[in-house]
């Protein structure tokens, strides 16, 4: 086992499909693992799940009439976001019922897409994502996608944060909550464009939700969280893909199964939040505060 073990590591990389793969699956890892962060912190969850799905129409469309399936997503992506708000303002319904009707209803229009669509057309990647056949300009379209996403994240990173943590106080030093909110959901709308190449439209939302939640269980301070999400996300990319190559599986599936592995371990081991911690300091006997008095 342990002779094959180097033989593992470096046969992969000897077929340009597997570099191809490796490279869009720790970009889209990275981009996703950024942005969870915030959508963790504001409690974004559910809408990613919203967007990740909505987007499926205007994939399949675009990829209908020819045109780069960023393209379709990117704009039912804001599509469903714009429903999402317009509904939620004329009506007496919260924002998580909202949500499920308006991506439920746009998912179910992706698949009857899908259905119509002539039998010797497989759209089967759009739904579980296709890394083994990304092409050098998929890989390209990426690329440009994801740094202008992380570009844009840099440069409204403490006007992002500030939101985050405090809208009041953002908006009170004249910051504008509303834009970046809009700003959050364009940025929530391109890593879903980029992380579809990977592990498609199902499972995409893992990818957005995941990294986020495992990084705030370890550390609460945003600087780090935005360091040890993408890390995360991209260790696990890595070794999903080694997976899927060893057990000749799908390669999107094992990915986001390493990270559920990664935010199952850390859900229990964690320092202060795990598990087990939380289980041996509830164990420890509770001593009698004691009240200082003086005069």
């Amino acid at each position: 086992m342990t002779e094959l073990l180097p033989e593992l590591l470096t046969e992969p990389w000897a077929y340009g499909f597997m570099r191809r793969a490796f490279a869009v699956a720790v970009v889209a890892a990275i981009v996703c693992g950024v942005l969870s962060c915030w959508l963790v912190l504001i409690g974004w969850s559910l809408m990613g799940e919203a967007v990740s799905h909505a987007v499926l129409p205007g994939v399949v469309l675009a990829y209908l009439v020819g045109a780069p399936f960023a393209i379709g997503a990117l704009a039912f992506g804001l599509l469903a976001v714009l429903l999402i708000g317009q509904v939620r303002a004329r009506s007496v319904l919260k924002e998580d019922a909202v949500i499920g009707v308006v991506f439920t209803v746009l998912f179910a229009f992706g698949l009857m897409l899908i259905s119509v669509v002539p039998s010797q057309t497989d759209l089967g990647h759009i739904l579980f994502g296709n890394l083994l056949g990304v092409s050098p300009a998929d890989l390209l379209q990426v690329l440009v996608i994801a740094a202008g996403a992380l570009a844009v994240v840099l440069l409204k990173n403490r006007d992002l944060t500030l939101y985050a943590f405090d809208p009041t106080h953002a908006r009170a030093i004249g910051l504008s909550p509303r834009r970046l909110s809009a700003l959050l959901l364009v940025l929530l709308a391109l890593t879903v464009v980029v992380a579809i190449q990977a592990v498609g439209v199902v499972l995409v939302v893992a990818m957005v939700i995941i990294p986020g939640a495992t990084a705030r269980l370890l550390t609460d301070r945003i600087g780090r969280m935005l360091v040890v999400a993408p890390s995360l996300a991209a260790g696990c990319a890595v070794v999903g893909i080694y997976a899927s190559y060893a057990l000749d599986t799908a390669s999107g599936p094992m990915v986001v199964l390493a990270q559920g592995s990664v935010f199952a371990v850390v859900h229990v081991f964690a320092p202060r939040r795990g598990l087990l911690w939380r289980g041996l300091v509830r164990r420890r006997p509770q001593r009698t505060a004691r009240v200082a008095w003086s005069p």
